[in-house]
């Protein structure tokens, strides 16, 4: 079984345009980690102390 030097670049490119889920994991690691901020925030500020 030969390969050449750039085919598995080419079958990389390939499966890279019929790829569905991209952005869709974009989004969903977007909010995650906003999500997360938002938690850590609301949670962390329940410790300030007003001495």
């Amino acid at each position: 079984m030969e390969h050449s030097p750039g085919s598995w670049l080419v079958e990389a490119a390939s499966a890279a345009q019929e790829q569905g889920a991209g952005n869709l994991l974009r989004i969903v690691l977007i909010v995650m980690v906003v999500g997360c901020a938002l938690g850590a925030w609301f949670l962390l500020r329940g410790y300030k102390r007003d001495d």
